[in-house]
């Protein structure tokens, strides 16, 4: 949101299945609901176009034929939803998208989404990636599309831990398949700078030589408003601390790019 309100033409795209940033950015809009169906297109949709264009092609390349049904994959395009805020788009999730990650996996599908965000480079100044909570064949394809990892951290021991896996991971998808991709830091949430415990942890990160943003986000009952509302901090509470917190947090990382 302080993206698109900087003037940057913003693309979010939501690879969880539950859909957060999703029903966060579209509201109502983006259904989800026990009795309402996804909103569609989504990015299920692009990815089921992506099976059905290799299905419907095998046993015929070479041929003229097949040379017309490999077009029928309409990239990410037609699956791009503008929101009610000016310059900020989502392709949105599905709930049902973790049905389609062994077709995909096993028909070796993984650069599908690199290459389709890539055909979208005249259109967005910034593309932002939601990937799920575990490392699946979503987010090993997020890793291989984007220029630099974000990676959001809570203060505590736990998180401290599954950190440790989440960068052996990025490590291990920069050796196979992408050299570029860069770390561009760690974003510290519900930091209490009052508090001894966070303290330490953050020291411990950057003792171990892990790029830590300097602008750390305290905890407010802000954000749950933030969510109930399906509106983003910057327009529901623009003077708010927290809010203040984040567009420093923004201009911190712009300030890298």
């Amino acid at each position: 949101a302080i993206s698109a309100s900087r003037g940057y033409r913003t693309l979010v795209v939501d690879l969880d299945p539950q859909c957060n940033s999703t029903q966060y950015l579209l509201g109502e809009k983006a259904g989800h609901g026990q009795e309402t169906a996804a909103l569609e297109p989504n990015v299920e949709t692009f990815f089921e176009e992506v099976l059905n264009g290799a299905t419907q092609s095998k046993g015929l390349i070479g041929s003229a034929l097949g040379s017309l049904l490999k077009t029928r994959e309409r990239g990410l395009e037609p699956m791009i939803h503008p929101t009610q805020f000016q310059r900020l788009s989502v392709i949105p999730a599905s709930p049902t998208l973790g049905a389609m990650e062994h077709a995909l996996q096993s028909k070796h599908k993984i650069f599908k989404l690199r290459d389709a965000l890539k055909a979208l480079d005249n259109q967005f100044d910034r593309v932002f990636i939601d990937t799920p909570p575990a490392f699946n064949f979503f987010t090993l394809s997020a890793l291989i599309a984007a220029d630099r990892v974000v990676i959001p951290f809570d203060c505590d021991v736990f998180s401290h831990r599954a950190l440790q896996t989440l960068l052996e991971n990025v490590v291990e998808t920069r050796s196979d398949h992408h050299p570029d991709l860069e770390v561009e830091g760690i974003v510290v949430n519900q930091f209490q700078s009052r508090a001894t415990l966070p303290q330490q942890v953050v020291q411990s990160l950057k003792d171990e030589g892990l790029p830590v943003f300097e602008n750390m986000l305290p905890p407010s009952v802000i954000m749950k408003e933030s969510h109930q509302h399906n509106l983003p901090l910057l327009h529901l509470a623009p003077d708010h601390k927290l809010t203040q917190s984040y567009v420093a947090l923004f201009d911190e990382m712009n300030a890298r790019i």
